[in-house]
Order: structure tokens, then C-alpha cells, then sequence
């Protein structure tokens, strides 16, 4: 929703106080266990463990989750169509192997009744270790230290490793800690059964839904005195998965050891004669490996071998290997903002999410929450390829890489989804697991044909900033050149007063305007896509026949598709209208009455939750920036005054009620020159899940926000640009800020950038010297020392605000219309009550055309 934002930190700092390097809870609260269960998730980009209590209680959406591990069911369409999807794909919440309860005096220990003496629970950036530290005094008036830690690494893709540390302080007792990996997702729970947890849920469109029918069908349990192993295969899409935990004890106290298994249920138990000062402590070491169809027996033997090796290396081998790659990703990573710590406190947690959800996804996708949360059924969007491809090929190429790779396996199903569209070329999927396109509703999901620009584009991105050639030769040119041909036959010509090509029956970004003729954001996107192939296509022509000749091959690409191509590009139609002097979000848009946002109240949003979409399309009114993100990403297309007036004419009727408009609103505000509109949409991105702005972040981390925190401080403040002619900056550094810092990737060198309100300088920290431009003068970075170039004020600064009340539209033809908002349901209910009892006709005054 719209957050008007007063610059005041949104956190209650006795709770989460400021720390630089840590997410602090000082204490727990019932009242938001959901966000705080996202907000110390911890993960490494395959699996992820959210931050629910190790006693298991209490908690509000327990969740364990491997990326792509998913089950399929049949989409039914109430009227059904060809061409409509029809395998949904939703994430699996996989054996929870998190639970380790205790017991003192036969008494559990839980949050939310526990007379707790002391507590905090931190998530620390530099070694991502989520670590929890209480002190209990037990019913009958005993002391007990508990603290528990979690890791899940970012080295052996498939472990983690837990433990709990438990000392009687004041009186000696009968201690059971009794470790556990529990089914949840088929209810195997306690204190919840099945059938309770599949009525959990509303309709919100952003939540998974639940499985009415059991998912994970066992495949076998197995245990010996340390170790206990689970398998299992889903019902429907045939995964597999084993999950394997491995024990041991340090302590000077009497033990007795118990340990069983059974389908949805592994349990090691230490009962242990706890004497005061005497440590137990229980390190549990678990392996999760998953598969697309090996039998699950193989993948026991994966899990016996990667708990073998900690076993032989010892617990300490994974902590310092930790630490080392969190460290090393840092020092590509790290964003500094001078003077602010509870601004730097919370880029640095968005920037560690971007880690957790893409460091191991090793050809998988980055799903919109991550490995955080079931939110949007754990499906892949074209947020990944905006927002966070852009960061990654800057910081962490490699994770890059793997990411544009997942499309890359994609390309088959995507070319069979064109041809189900009647299109050439290939379509890739708006939403999805395993490929298929998932949306159930077309016209604001399949319809998002920009995908294919977005992926381009990431493609593009990646390789302009690695200087990846065999990338490109490869795989890259193969992507460009099937999503060019797909634009090529989507579109039309049309000759009047000139020949232009358009593409017509599509949406943009903005699911708020949906199949729409020339959505402006996925023109532009277009003809991009098409130049970039064409000149990747002759580019290997001239400089790689070899590589040029199996891609020709390979693709059976025609004489003549080039030139079609770069044809369709120049005479791409792109709406302008000249009274407004704005560019139209698509070529109807403003014939649409607007909605006046500033009169619709606060429990009205977001509004696809309070309005059919029906009633939404007919105005014009946004869900995200559609025209503002164009003029990020082809900036150069458009001049300075065309953006400001595109940004003060959409901004007062855009409701972000997407979690991904708030950073590039803030970045086009930067630019022309709306400072306090930046800094405010910045920090609405920047505590989006840290203050749970949407009210949705216990369905899991809003990713893609989070990567354009960075496009944020490093697009926006720091101004950097890269059309692909090398890096250009133009700095907006905000007047509270001493200083921006941060390291940035230019193919093989690394350099560190640093900005303050004088000067912007560049430091060459390893390989060869670049070029960079700062407002249109070229500076060279060598190993001779800093490059200091001075600068003259911080771009322009303009003293009025955007108004929030959209100003009325003057049409060519001289007609106006003015704002307003269209009656809700519930009052017109309330009305026709009224009118029922009275007999008299109750007026209302819609939006005016005059």
C-alpha cells in the first residue's frame, strides 16, 4: 500500500534495537509471530528454515522449504478455454528438522508462558548464524540458561547445522531435549491436525493455498544410534527428498540415549540428570537432498555422505568456512551509508535476504519469497531478472550466471508455450515452478509478455557487466535471439501517416491495466530485445563464425531475421501524447477516468483485495510504477523533461500496492530532481519487511524489493547507469548523508566507489584499469591511486511537490476529467438497505467527463 513515510524510523527500538551487523529481539511478543518468523528466516538459496522457536511453540506458519521442491494439481477454470495453464505448482513445507524441545522437571519450555529472566535472538550478517539467548526460571523456581543456534550453509549447499546448549544456574534437574524431524507438511503435528491446517488461509491471491489431500508419500525411515534419515515422494509431481540428521552430545552430566522413526517422525531423545553448572549440549547436524524423479533411497546415501563428511571435519571446518564466504561476499556486497546505523542496519539485512535467497540456488530460480515463505505458492516471477540479476552481475557474477541458467533449462517449455499461443519463438512463463506457466488468471499473468524483454534484458545485463563471452555464444544469443523472434510475430504493422510496428493485446508491469494495445513499458522492453539480438547475431557473424554457425544451425535462423528484426525496433510504436506532454501507459490509458487515491481510505488497500478488477480497469490507476520502471532501464530513450513529467504525472496515482514500485519510484525521483520523494520511497522500500508495510511479510521476505534496495542506493543516490557503453554516473547523494560507499564489479576488476557531496571517487581494488563517465566526461580508474573527480551539486532539487491528488486530464478534443473514487461495495450495500427502508433514490456522484 502507499506508505506516506515521515522519515521517523518505523521499528520500536526497545524491541529491535539499532546494531549495525545484527537483526536484534530484545524480546518475544504472540502478537506478530508471523513477520518476526520471516524476519529471522535463514537460508542459503536452496534451503531455508524460517524463524519459527526450536520448542516448536509457539509459532504462526512453520515452514522449511527447498527451492523448486514443489506438488502439482489440475488448474480448473470455472470456463475453460484453450490455451488456459492447467498444472498449478505449489512449494512444499519439507520435514521440519528444526524442533528440538526441552523439558526441565518434565516441564516444556514455551515463549509464550516461560518466566523468562533474559532473552535476545539475532541474526548475524557476517556469519549467518540466527542465535537465540534466554534465561528461564521454571515453575518451581529453578534457573535455566538456554542457547540455541542455527546455520544454514552457504558452502555445503545441503547442510545445516543446529544446536542447543542448556545449564542448570540455580538447582539441578531432569533435562529431555528431544530432537526432532517432523512431517508438518501432511499434518503430523501435535497439536494441529490435517484437516485444521488445510482451512487455514484466505483468498488473498498472494498466499499459498493448502493441499486438501496428503502430499509427501513416504518412502522409507531409517536409524541407528546417531542418525536418523526420512524419504519421501510427492503425491503428484513425483520429487523426492531425504532428509537426514546426525547427534552428538558434550557433557559431564548422566545421559540416557533413545532414538526412533516412523514415516512422519524421527525422534533423538537425551534424558539427561542435569546437576547445576554442568553444559549439555546437542549439536544436530541435517542434510536435505531433493530430486526430480531419483528414487529416495539414492538420496539417503546423498544425506549419509554429506553428514559423513561433518562428522569426520568436525562442526568447527563448517563455522570457519561460513564465515569466510560470508565475508568474501561483503567485500563485493557491502553498501555503507555514513551517519545513519538504522539505515545501515537495515541495507545490509536486505542485501544478507539477497544471499539467502540466491547464493545456492544453483540453477534454480529465486522464487518471489525466497526460501522465506510459501507466499505466491513459491513461484519464480520476472522480478528476479529486474531486480535482482542486476545486483548479483555487479557483486556475485557467478550467482548471476546460475540464475539466467534456470532460463536457460526453461527454453524448451517456454518454446512450446509460443506455439500454444500461435506465436514463434519462445514465451517464457509469467509465474512458475517447473516451467509451465502457473497463472490461472491470463489477463494479468499470461498476458505479461515483457517477460521475455525482462529475461533479455538480464541476459544483457549480465554480460555488459561480466563480459561473459562464452555465456553469450553459448547460451545467451540463443535466449535473445527465440524472444526476438517472439516479438516479431506478436506484433503488426500499420501504415497511416506512416509505418509503424505494434504490438497490441498484452500487459504490462501494472496489473491494475490489463491486455492492453502498446503497453508503453513492453514496446520500449521490446525493442530493446530486438536490437540487442540483432547486434549479438552479427556480432558473432563477424567476430565468431564458428560460434555464429551453430547458432544458425541450432536455431535454423533465417536471411533476412536480422534485418526484420532491427526493422521492427526503429519503427517500434511508443505513445506520447503531446498536450500532456507525458508518455501514456499504453495507448488507451487516458481515456480511463482516474481514481483520486488521496480520498480512498487506508482500509481500501491494496485495492485488489477490495474491488473487482473489473471496477480497477476502468480507471487509470496503478499497482507499480509501469512507465516510471521504462525510464529506468531504457533511460536513455527518454529526455530529462519527459521523465519528470512522467514522474509527477503517474506518481499521484500509483498505489504501490506492489512491494516492487517503491525503489524505482525512488530512483526516477532521484534523477529529476524530487529529493524528498526519493529518500521516501527509498525508505518505504528499504523497511517494506522490516516494519511490515505491506501487512504480507509473514508470507516471506518481499525479494525482488529487497534487491532494488541496491538499484536503489546504487541506480538512484549514487546515479550509476549502463546502457551498455560502459558505466556512467550522475550522483543525487541525499543532503543527510555524509558519505555512500560501496564495491562494484566491472568485468574482471573490482572497484570501490565512494560518494560524498563534493566528489565522487574511484579506487581500483583488483585487475585492470576501466573507464568510467561522470556527467558525460570519461575518467580512467588505473592502479596509480583513487580517481577523485570534484562535482558540482548533487543534480537538480526541486522545490515543488508532487501533488497527490491527480490534476484533471485536458484530452486532445478538449474534454476533462477529473478524479474521484468509485463507491465500495460495502457502502453500497449499506445503501440499498437504506433505500429499501425509505423508498427515496440515493444519489452519487462518480468521476466527471465534462
Amino acid at each position: 500500500m502507499r506508505f506516506d513515510f515521515d522519515g521517523s524510523d518505523p521499528l520500536d527500538r526497545e524491541r529491535f534495537p539499532v546494531d549495525e551487523w545484527r537483526l536484534v529481539e530484545t524480546f518475544p511478543s504472540d502478537g506478530d509471530l508471523g513477520h518476526t518468523e520471516t524476519l529471522f528466516a535463514i537460508g542459503n538459496g536452496y534451503l531455508g528454515m524460517r524463524g519459527n522457536p526450536p520448542e516448536g511453540r509457539p509459532s504462526a506458519a512453520h515452514g522449511t522449504f527447498v527451492n523448486g521442491f514443489h506438488e502439482t494439481w489440475d488448474i480448473h477454470h470455472a470456463e475453460q478455454a484453450y490455451g488456459f495453464a492447467h498444472t498449478g505448482q505449489t512449494i512444499v513445507n519439507v520435514p521440519d528438522s528444526k524442533v528440538m524441545k526441552l523439558y526441565v522437571d518434565d516441564e516444556p519450555l514455551l515463549l509464550s508462558t516461560a518466566d523468562l529472566v533474559d532473552y535476545e535472538r539475532s541474526v548475524d550478517f557476517r556469519d549467518g548464524i540466527l542465535r537465540r539467548h534466554l534465561v528461564w526460571r521454571t515453575p518451581s523456581g529453578k534457573v535455566v540458561q538456554v542457547d540455541t543456534t542455527a546455520m544454514i550453509s552457504f558452502v555445503e549447499r545441503h547442510l545445516a547445522i543446529l544446536s542447543i546448549e542448556v545449564t542448570m544456574l540455580a538447582g539441578s534437574a531432569p533435562v529431555v531435549i528431544s530432537s526432532q524431524i517432523l512431517n508438518r507438511q501432511d499434518g503430523a503435528d501435535e497439536y494441529q491436525d490435517r484437516e485444521a491446517m488445510a482451512r487455514k488461509g484466505g483468498w488473498d491471491p498472494r498466499q499459498a493455498g493448502a493441499f486438501a489431500s496428503r502430499v509427501l508419500v513416504p518412502q522409507g525411515d531409517w536409524h541407528s544410534d546417531r542418525r536418523m534419515i526420512l524419504g519421501y515422494k510427492c503425491a503428484r509431481s513425483g520429487m523426492t527428498l531425504a532428509v537426514g540428521a546426525d547427534h552428538t552430545i558434550e557433557t559431564d552430566n548422566v545421559v540416557e540415549e533413545l532414538i526412533d522413526t516412523e514415516p512422519d517422525l524421527g525422534k533423538k531423545v537425551y534424558r539427561v540428570d542435569a546437576a547445576e553448572g554442568r553444559t549439555i549440549r546437542v549439536t544436530k547436524a541435517v542434510a536435505y537432498h531433493s530430486s526430480r524423479g531419483v528414487p529416495a533411497r539414492e538420496l539417503f546415501d546423498r544425506c549419509r555422505r554429506t553428514l559423513d563428511r561433518v562428522r569426520r571435519d568436525g562442526v568447527q571446518v563448517q563455522l570457519d568456512q561460513q564465515r569466510s564466504w560470508v565475508e568474501k561476499y561483503w567485500a563485493n556486497a557491502d553498501v555503507e551509508v555514513e551517519g545513519h546505523p538504522e539505515v545501515q542496519q537495515a541495507v545490509r539485512w536486505n542485501l544478507f535476504q539477497i544471499a539467502q535467497a540466491a547464493a545456492r540456488a544453483d540453477q534454480f530460480g529465486v522464487a518471489a519469497k525466497g526460501v522465506t515463505g510459501s507466499g505466491y505458492e513459491g513461484h519464480y516471477f520476472w522480478d528476479t531478472e529486474i531486480y535482482v540479476v542486476p545486483f548479483l552481475a555487479h557483486t556475485f557474477p557467478t550467482a548471476a550466471k546460475n540464475l539466467l541458467r534456470f532460463r536457460v533449462n526453461l527454453l524448451e517449455h517456454a518454446r512450446a508455450r509460443a506455439r500454444e499461443l500461435a506465436q514463434r519463438g519462445a514465451l517464457f512463463p509469467w509465474r512458475t515452478i517447473n516451467g509451465l506457466e502457473a497463472s490461472a488468471y491470463y489477463a494479468a499473468g499470461t498476458a505479461q509478455y515483457h517477460i521475455d524483454a525482462d529475461v533479455a534484458y538480464a541476459v544483457a545485463r549480465y554480460c555488459d557487466a561480466t563480459g561473459d563471452r562464452d555465456f553469450l555464444r553459448r547460451d545467451g544469443a540463443e535466449i535473445l535471439v527465440e524472444t526476438a523472434r517472439l516479438w516479431a510475430d506478436l506484433g503488426f504493422w500499420r501504415v497511416d501517416g506512416g509505418r509503424t510496428f505494434h504490438i497490441h493485446g498484452v500487459t504490462g508491469p501494472d496489473e491494475y491495466t490489463t491486455v492492453v494495445n502498446n503497453n508503453l513499458f513492453t514496446n520500449v522492453m521490446a525493442r530493446f530485445n530486438l536490437e540487442r539480438a540483432a547486434a549479438v547475431v552479427r556480432r558473432l557473424r563477424e567476430e565468431d563464425p564458428t560460434a555464429y554457425a551453430l547458432l544458425r544451425s541450432r536455431l535454423n535462423l533465417q536471411d533476412g531475421e536480422v534485418d526484420e528484426w532491427e526493422d521492427c525496433a526503429a519503427h517500434m510504436a511508443v505513445p506520447f501524447d503531446e498536450g500532456l506532454g507525458i508518455h501514456p501507459q499504453d495507448e488507451n490509458f487516458l481515456d480511463r477516468e482516474l481514481w483520486d487515491l488521496s480520498q480512498t481510505p487506508p482500509e481500501k488497500r491494496p485495492l485488489l483485495l477490495n474491488y473487482h478488477p473489473l471496477v480497477i480497469y476502468r480507471f487509470q490507476v496503478l499497482k507499480q510504477a509501469d512507465v516510471v520502471l521504462a525510464m529506468l532501464l531504457q533511460g536513455d530513450r527518454f529526455t530529462s523533461e519527459e521523465k519528470r513529467r512522467n514522474f509527477e504525472y503517474y506518481d499521484p496515482i500509483t498505489t504501490g500496492d506492489s512491494s516492487l514500485s517503491a525503489v524505482v519510484q525512488s530512483i526516477i525521483a532521484a534523477e529529476v530532481g524530487h529529493h524528498h520523494w526519493a529518500m521516501h520511497y527509498f525508505l518505504s522500500g528499504l523497511f517494506v519487511d522490516l516494519a511490515d508495510l505491506h501487512g504480507n511479510t509473514s508470507d516471506g521476505v518481499h525479494i525482488a524489493s529487497a534487491g532494488g534496495v541496491w538499484n536503489a542506493l546504487v541506480y538512484g543516490f549514487a546515479g550509476m547507469r549502463d546502457y551498455g557503453h560502459g558505466l556512467t554516473f550522475d550522483p543525487r547523494l541525499p543532503s543527510a548523508w555524509p558519505s555512500l560507499r560501496f564495491p562494484l564489479r566491472v568485468h574482471d576488476t573490482r572497484l570501490r566507489v565512494v560518494l560524498e557531496p563534493d566528489a565522487i571517487t574511484f579506487t581500483l581494488l583488483e585487475g585492470e584499469p576501466v573507464s568510467v563517465s561522470v556527467r558525460g566526461e570519461s575518467h580512467k580508474v588505473g592502479a596509480d591511486g583513487p580517481t577523485r573527480v570534484p562535482l558540482d551539486g548533487q543534480g537538480p532539487r526541486l522545490t515543488h511537490l508532487v501533488p497527490r491528488q491527480p490534476a484533471p486530464v485536458v484530452r486532445a478534443d478538449g474534454t476533462v476529467i477529473t478524479a474521484g473514487v468509485p463507491t465500495d461495495p460495502e457502502t453500497l450495500a449499506e445503501e440499498a438497505a437504506l433505500q429499501a427502508g425509505s423508498a427515496q433514490p440515493i444519489s452519487t456522484v462518480p468521476p466527471q467527463r465534462q
